[in-house]
Formats: C-alpha cells, structure tokens, sequence
C-alpha cells in the first residue's frame, strides 16, 4: 500500500464521515482471483505453454534432433516467467490498493497506487445491482447507474463490469466472498430508495460454474 493512505482520516476513505453515516461493510479484491480473472494469468500461460510445444513441433518437423528443438523450446520460458511475474505483479498491487466501502448512503471505491482514486457513488444514483457469484462464493458486484450518470471506463478499470464500454458499470472485483455485500448492498439500497419513495432497486444473484467473469465528476468523484 502507499504512504500516502496512511493519512487516511479512516481507512479507504478520503475524509471523515458525516454526521449521521456509518460504514457497513469493508473489504478488496483477493489478488489470486485478480490476477486470473482480470489480468488472465491462466491464458498468458498457456499461451507460452504452447508456443513452448510449437517450437518443439516446428523443430523436429524440419528435421532438427529432439535436443535442439527442446533447447529452442527452453529459450521461451524465461519471457513467461517474466511477463507472468509482471502480471502478477500487477494484480497483487491494484488488490493491496483498493479498498471497497459501502456506507448508509452510498459506495465508496478507493483505487490506485500511484495515483489514487476515490469514487463515491451515492445511492440514490444507483438503479440496482448484479451479482456474479462462482460456486466457491466469489465474485463481483456490479451497479447499474441510473441514466445520463456514467463514469468512464478508463477512470474505473479493472474496477467495472466487463463488457459494459458504453455505459460502464462500476464494480466490487474479485471479491473472495460476495454474498455478505451484495446482501448489505441490497439492503441498504432498499431503505435509501424507500427513503427517497422511489421503487426499489433490484439484486439479480447471476451465479455461474465455473470462475472467470452518467455518474458526472460533479456526482461521483471526491
């Protein structure tokens, strides 16, 4: 984590909270599942896998001996390990850096190590929210925002729904366990939306087998 968040008047936040607001959950991005799921760890090495066999293939297929084609092989494996460290590097540092908060009266995202970020997303912008679970109870939480609101997705990445470019959906990543903040979101959406008499939001749960997956500044930025 940065020095600079450790000036944080409470962890993951800019600021001191209002009068009147409490925080009801807390949590980040496990780095494992960031680095799979976001950064594609699992493709990027079976890419290098079997560009390994290729060159074994393409070797002995042009008359090269076993030996030489495997050496030509070997040569690959150092740029994997490289650029699989650098991947992983990656995740392991937007993970320590990020930290999600949901409050009584919205959501906080906390991102960035060389440059933070805080994107407050007040509920009442908030149209409602998707899980996608895995079966060993991970996943994301997205939230739709209520329209014109949007928030670019050069600003949110890796912290939004994949797929969503148009109108991006900011998004609770690689949680370890989703269930417990997508319960506290859907809960504390409903009173603010009762509070403010308009319908409330909808939680739609997308669990899925296996794993692998406007708001203006003036609204959302701190």
């Amino acid at each position: 984590m940065s020095v600079e968040h450790d000036f944080e008047p409470i962890r993951g936040l800019p600021s001191e909270l209002p009068q009147g607001e409490n925080i009801l959950w807390q949590g980040e991005p496990d780095w494992t599942l960031m680095a799979r799921r976001v950064f594609r760890v699992d493709w990027v090495a079976a890419y290098f896998v079997l560009l390994m066999a290729w060159r074994v293939v393409d070797g002995t297929s042009r008359g090269q001996d076993l030996g030489t084609s495997l050496l030509a092989a070997v040569w690959v494996a150092p740029i994997g390990l490289v650029g699989l460290g650098l991947l992983v590097g990656l995740a392991y540092l937007n993970s320590k850096t990020t930290v999600y908060t949901l409050t009584n009266r919205r959501v906080v995202m906390r991102f960035g190590a060389a440059l933070t970020k805080a994107i407050n997303i007040p509920y009442r912008i908030i149209e409602g929210a998707a899980v996608n679970q895995m079966t060993d109870g991970s996943g994301d939480v997205a939230l739709q925002l209520v329209k014109p609101n949007k928030i670019s997705i050069v600003l949110l990445w890796p912290h939004a729904r994949p797929g969503f470019i148009a109108q991006p959906q900011p998004s609770l990543r690689c949680l370890r366990d989703a269930t417990k903040p997508a319960a506290v979101l859907a809960e504390a959406l409903r009173i603010a939306h009762e509070q403010t008499h308009a319908t409330a939001p909808r939680v739609d749960e997308q669990p899925q087998s296996t794993g692998g997956a406007g708001v203006g500044a003036e609204h959302a930025l701190a």
